[in-house]
């Protein structure tokens, strides 16, 4: 998909998105308390594919202040609704999308992916920007589907239709990462693994992350 593709693709299904619910709240939950102990009152967080401004609207009141990014302007609509209702003033939200010139020469003291890096075609080139994107010393966070781990029914189920589904406009592109080749990217884009681990529930299995950026 080109990014006016993955745009459009996400635009249709933003409100249907933001109505559906979390489909294993105890983990959401426990994600939201490992970043956020991550997360210092002065910081200045940067959330790539923020979706509809869930995370980012439970996760800005431990920051400085907070800018949530995402490719789709129909998220970011639910995003700046949500904001306002929470009342939060140091959160904003910007449309981009990974590798794009919006943040060019900006570094921030915590960047964040949740449910995004499964999503990136050339993945290793996009951890590279990304990278770009964090303090010597600071912080990437992250949380990420690996479709290539394993051989679970539910695993080899989605393996099978997805060329189909996103055949007819009904997926995104998906990238069958394993655990060992997410560690191995993040660690090759100049970060040092502090924090790693799997949802318990997920399958295929879900990775959640915490990696510092090494040198200046």
């Amino acid at each position: 998909m080109t990014a006016q593709q993955t745009a459009r693709f996400w635009d249709k299904i933003a409100d249907g998105y933001a109505k559906s619910d979390i489909a294993d709240m105890a983990a959401y939950e426990y994600t939201l308390d490992r970043s956020s102990s991550y997360i210092r009152a002065e910081d200045e967080v940067l959330e790539l594919g923020c979706g509809t401004g869930m995370t980012a609207v439970r996760l800005a009141p431990h920051a400085g202040h907070f800018i949530g990014s995402d490719v789709s302007e129909g998220m970011l609509s639910h995003c700046r609704m949500r904001a306002a209702e929470a009342g939060l003033d140091n959160l904003s939200f910007t449309q981009a999308m990974v590798g794009d010139q919006t943040f060019e020469g900006r570094q921030f003291d915590v960047v964040m992916a949740h449910s995004l890096l499964h999503l990136l075609p050339d993945l290793d080139l996009r951890l590279d920007d990304i990278a770009k994107l964090v303090k010597p010393g600071g912080l990437f966070i992250s949380k990420t589907g690996c479709l290539g781990e394993g051989l679970s029914p539910k695993s080899l189920a989605i393996r099978a239709v997805l060329p189909l589904m996103q055949l007819l406009g009904k997926a995104p592109y998906v990238n069958s990462l394993s655990i060992a080749r997410l560690e191995d990217l993040v660690t090759a884009a100049g970060f040092e693994i502090i924090e790693t681990g799997n949802d318990p529930h997920g399958a295929p299995p879900v990775r959640y992350l915490v990696a510092r950026r090494i040198g200046g």
